[in-house]
């Protein structure tokens, strides 16, 4: 019986938490979509991703409500709304919206919201986000081409989403322990921003909102719980994961992230590099990296990306339109990732929110069993793909070291 449902706006997000829950051992089932069926073999940790991040918001609350439904039919009492830990949003949604539905689904008069992940640099210190020593509004996600971050107080960005109060828990209160959070929180409006800045602080919120109906947040503050329901007794040892196998072929590298991180990933891979421009796609359609691709030996991993500096990315999205110039890139890579498996390429690498979904969907993935963390948030995830059994890694564009590409595939 699955004693946590979680539910994540897009699908690196989702690999995030599931590698951070996998560490715990025990088993970790990521869903892509929510499943057409009844539940069959649920795990003790069911995560379903969505491709919602930027949908509109009547979408988002749709498909997240749905995905709820199937969670609580596969006996989840207890549930986790994760978003970015960069609280990628606009004025509208969609992490408010989301959560605020999700509440009155289950009756939650109150939920937290808390994307800090200190490993990975992201802390929250009176309401403010860092990514590093940056304010959100000063760091790279201020040019984000989708969710442009320009403020980096998280209680001024989620009251415009939701129509109840929002109020804050500050570190001064998390550093005192969880019965002083629990009672801040006793006190507090129904959404309620908790700062954090260590990983302690983490656990201290876990704890002290274990019992909550409804928590919501970037995957760290979720990684506590396995621990935490080990000690109440809510999973045993038959919730343990197996060993998961790898399947031993040629890999291939996809890239549609134009984060800062992902930028300096591509430039010092020092493989077999193919780039995508979204103007050439536009105009010619993705034939000539297709048939570089083709041409490749996949025991050398080759790169396609579209990863671009912001100016660049700004100039495709002021000749196509934002949302056009994404969809071309996303589709050029989705069918780059059908050529590669039909090349025989058995992992993949890809970088990028919506490029994982795009592939994911491509690939007609519907289920991945979690493995090896690669890096911390990013973990190897095992599923079959018409018919091969293939891994795949679906990375944030922020996340892992200038060399990730590398070593990812030396993990496995």
């Amino acid at each position: 019986m699955t004693v946590l449902g979680c539910i994540a706006d897009d699908f690196t997000g989702a690999t995030d938490l599931a590698g951070l829950l996998a560490r715990s051992g025990v088993r970790v089932s990521l869903r892509i979509g929510v499943p057409d069926g009844p539940p069959e073999d649920a795990a003790a940790f069911e995560v379903i991703a969505l491709k919602i991040r930027t949908a509109p918001v009547e979408d988002a609350v749709s498909q997240a409500l749905a995905a709820l439904d199937w969670l609580k039919k596969a006996g989840a009492e207890r549930f986790f709304w994760k978003y970015c830990s960069t609280f990628d949003s606009t004025d509208h949604g969609n992490i408010g919206p989301v959560a605020e539905a999700l509440m009155d689904r289950i009756g939650a008069t109150q939920t937290i919201y808390c994307p800090a992940f200190p490993e990975n640099g992201r802390s929250i210190f009176m309401g403010n986000l860092f990514v590093g020593q940056q304010p959100l509004a000063e760091s790279p996600m201020k040019d984000h081409p989708l969710t442009p971050m320009r403020d980096s107080n998280l209680v001024r960005l989620l009251a415009p989403q939701v129509k109840r109060d929002v109020g804050l828990v500050d570190r001064l209160t998390v550093a005192r322990g969880a019965d002083a959070l629990r009672a801040a929180l006793a006190d507090a409006p129904p959404h309620v921003i908790v700062d954090a800045v260590a990983d302690e602080d983490l656990t201290t919120i876990a704890t002290a909102c274990r019992d909550f109906g409804l928590m919501t947040g970037g995957s760290a503050v979720a990684a506590p719980l396995p621990d935490l329901y080990r000690a109440a007794d809510l999973i045993g040892d038959e919730a343990e994961a197996p060993a998961p196998t790898a399947p031993d072929a040629g890999a291939v590298i996809l890239s549609g992230s134009c984060s800062a991180m992902t930028r300096k990933q591509v430039a010092a891979y020092d493989g077999p590099k193919f780039k995508l421009d979204p103007l050439t796609l536009d105009s010619d359609g993705p034939q000539a990296a297709l048939d570089w691709l083709v041409a490749q030996d996949l025991a050398d991993a080759p790169l396609i990306y579209a990863t671009a500096e912001p100016d660049e990315v700004r100039a495709a999205q002021d000749k196509l339109g934002t949302a056009q110039a994404g969809e071309i890139v996303e589709q050029a890579l989705a069918r780059c990732a059908r050529s590669a498996r039909e090349s025989g390429a058995r992992r993949f690498v890809v970088a990028g929110g919506e490029t994982s979904g795009a592939v994911t969907q491509a690939l007609g993935v519907a289920r991945l069993e979690i493995g090896p963390e690669i890096a911390p948030g990013v973990p190897w995830c095992f599923a079959t793909s018409d018919g091969h059994d293939i891994a795949i890694t679906l990375k944030s564009g922020n996340f892992g070291s200038e060399g990730f590409f590398a070593e990812a595939l030396e993990k496995l």
